[in-house]
């Protein structure tokens, strides 16, 4: 794990930020939304929306295990695209 990021948010601070006001923003930048495709982004919000109504701990540990998914596609996906940039820049050279 890189020392810069934080540990992976639990199903019980997830509860715990389903009482705050801006619960749907608070738990979406802990789930690091940003670090997603846009798709998989409003995804992540609309389970965060649907979780912070519910308050179901299945759709808490849900939301936990799409997330991390997401970013992990998305992170793969970048790297991917960096590969095939580069092999492409040295193939025109």
């Amino acid at each position: 794990m890189n020392p810069s990021e934080s540990p992976e948010i639990s199903v019980q601070a997830l509860l715990a930020l389903r009482r705050e006001n801006d619960a749907v923003r608070l738990i979406a930048d802990r789930l690091k939304v940003k670090e997603m495709g846009p798709a998989d982004h409003i995804r992540t919000k609309h389970e965060a929306k649907a979780f912070v109504e519910s308050g179901d701990i299945t759709a808490a540990e849900l939301l936990l295990k799409n997330a991390q998914t997401r970013r992990e596609l998305n992170q793969s996906q970048s790297i991917t695209e960096k590969m095939t940039q580069q092999r492409g820049q040295r193939m025109g050279q």
